[in-house]
């Protein structure tokens, strides 16, 4: 039994969601809320030209593919997760949401987590790089005090 006739657009999102890298079930999840279609994880596989069951795959769609893909690893800024901002707010919601549970233990593992993504700068750990002369390393000569005493 043929899956239900898909329009170019749902098409088009379903070919560009597997070039995103999303998994087949949540793609599946997405075109049920984006078109209203239920469709399964075999018609959604066929829409993949890197899957064997995408062979078929027409050169339009696999050319679309191969667009999307090669944009999506090339310009990560599209992703809002990527961006340390978007972290540290969603960490923000979810603090708040951990403290007004009460769930302490969770609340402070997220602020903790937000600590490092601003670089640690609300934690008493400081990362101090020392160098010697020119940037190379710090020369140490061990010397006893009978040595010392004999320099002065």
């Amino acid at each position: 039994m043929a899956g239900p006739k898909l329009s170019d657009e749902a098409k088009a999102f379903i070919i560009q969601s597997l070039a995103c890298f999303d998994g087949l079930a949540v793609v599946v999840k997405a075109v049920k809320a984006e078109f209203g279609i239920e469709i399964s994880r075999q018609l959604c596989e066929s829409h993949d030209p890197t899957k064997k069951a995408g062979v078929k795959l027409g050169e339009r769609w696999r050319v679309l593919f191969e667009e999307t893909r090669k944009a999506f690893l090339e310009d990560s800024s599209q992703i809002a997760i990527s961006h340390r901002s978007v972290r540290l707010r969603t960490l923000q919601r979810m603090a708040e949401k951990a403290e007004t549970q009460g769930n302490m233990v969770l609340a402070a593992s997220l602020l903790e987590q937000a600590a490092k993504e601003v670089g640690d700068s609300y934690t008493n750990r400081h990362k101090l790089e020392h160098t010697g002369r020119d940037g190379g390393p710090i020369q140490t000569e061990n010397k006893s005090w009978r040595q010392v005493l004999r320099e002065d």
